[in-house]
């Protein structure tokens, strides 16, 4: 295959040897676009890098703003945490690289598109499915393809004088502003513990004596101030240094992959977690028990739906117009306690609260009438009694 093939680049192993795959087994000029989603890189390091590797042109798009406004809002909104854990990071970002790669393609009139995900992995799906949905163009996969596993990779970059920095030759790293997946190596044990020279935005040594607390002002759902910081965006970095600095926001678990396999994954997500848990909290609050218990299943098929690549679906829209529509009542301000790895709602307060002190309170100012709940009570649980009472009529004839 000759031609010009678009390709993500974030010019770590797997997308700088799938250049060089581009070039010299497709016999392609390659064009690399790297989407700024807020992973902290050097742009400029990153577009130099491309450059050395002899792409013909580098894009770099700062899509920060729309990555916080139209993916990571949603997924507060959504309490958007998969298999009750992952808050998405990578997941949330993909679909959006995708699009850039597909306007990019479009403008260079590119004849294929490429990604650097292996087979075994989500983003493969969440690419390939993001890309087809706009595009007719062949995909190039050549991680997948020539199912290539990483000390093949290293060998390869080596033999071609690619630089790979020390940490990428230990851990597969991803990272975006709402987190940082961490993958390979000695985590592949699940039984092991991460090492500390894993995690940069968690400390989890020396970690300060006395708690933290910060509060988290949301108004329709969406987070508008944190402490005295405003702004989505600015408000996740304060999150991230904030929390991280307490130890708060490292997870570690066994999570389903897309393609079946179960992986040890392990991310960092301070801002994610503070945000979902205050979220979630004043929803509680806020929301008829009814509401809660339904929009529970709406939240956890949404994050299902990210996760597994299928930003596209119309279903997604479909829940988000749900979601969208729960929130006008979704404002007000929670506390959290930030101490030595631990996170806590401590308060929370709103206008539009459903909580009563008055009726709740079992101090001699209570409003409620105990006397009611009697037939309440024989009520409601008058088949769940008869039920019994049949069972047990059941039993003594056997």
């Amino acid at each position: 295959m000759t031609g010009k093939a678009v390709l993500a680049f974030s010019g770590g192993l797997d997308t700088s040897v799938v250049v060089k795959y581009l070039q010299e087994e497709h016999d392609m000029d390659v064009v690399t676009v790297t989407v700024d989603v807020g992973q902290g890189e050097d742009s400029r390091a990153v577009h130099s890098k491309a450059k050395k590797l002899g792409v013909k042109k580098h894009h770099t798009i700062d899509a920060r703003k729309e990555f916080v406004a139209k993916y990571v809002i949603p997924s507060i909104k959504a309490n958007a945490l998969y298999q009750k854990k992952y808050c998405l990071a990578t997941a949330l970002a993909r679909p959006l690289i995708a699009q850039k790669m597909l306007e990019v393609a479009k403008k260079e009139g590119a004849t294929a598109l490429a990604h650097g995900c292996s087979g075994k992995g989500n983003d493969q799906v969440r690419f390939d499915i993001t890309l087809r949905s706009g595009s007719a163009l062949p995909i190039i996969a050549p991680i997948r393809d020539k199912n290539l596993d990483r000390t093949t990779e290293l060998a390869f970059a080596k033999r071609h004088g690619i630089n790979i920095e020390s940490v990428a030759k230990k851990y597969s790293i991803d990272q975006n502003l709402w987190g940082r997946a961490i993958e390979g190596g000695v985590i592949e044990d699940a039984y092991k513990e991460p090492p500390s020279e894993a995690f940069i935005w968690v400390k989890t040594k020396n970690l300060p004596d006395r708690p933290a607390y910060v509060e988290i002002e949301f108004a329709g759902g969406v987070p508008v101030r944190a402490d005295k910081i405003r702004g989505a965006q600015e408000i996740i970095q304060y999150l991230n240094k904030k929390a991280g600095g307490a130890g708060v926001g490292i997870i570690d678990h066994i999570e389903d992959r897309v393609v079946g396999i179960k992986s040890r994954e392990v991310y960092e997500t301070p801002a994610a977690l503070c945000l979902i848990e205050a979220h979630s909290d004043l929803e509680k609050m806020v929301h008829t028990s009814h509401q809660n218990r339904f929009k529970g299943m709406v939240d956890e098929q949404w994050a299902h739906l990210a996760y597994s690549g299928l930003w596209q679906d119309p279903l997604r829209a479909d829940l988000d117009g749900f979601i969208n529509e729960s929130q006008k009542s979704v404002s007000g301000t929670v506390r959290l306690k930030l101490y030595k790895g631990s996170m806590r709602v401590v308060g929370r307060k709103s206008s539009k609260s459903l909580y009563i002190r008055d009726t709740a309170t079992y101090g001699a100012e209570s409003t409620f009438d105990q006397r009611l709940a009697v037939g309440f009570v024989e009520l409601w649980g008058m088949q769940s009694t008869e039920a019994n009472k049949l069972q047990k009529k059941r039993s003594k004839k056997i």
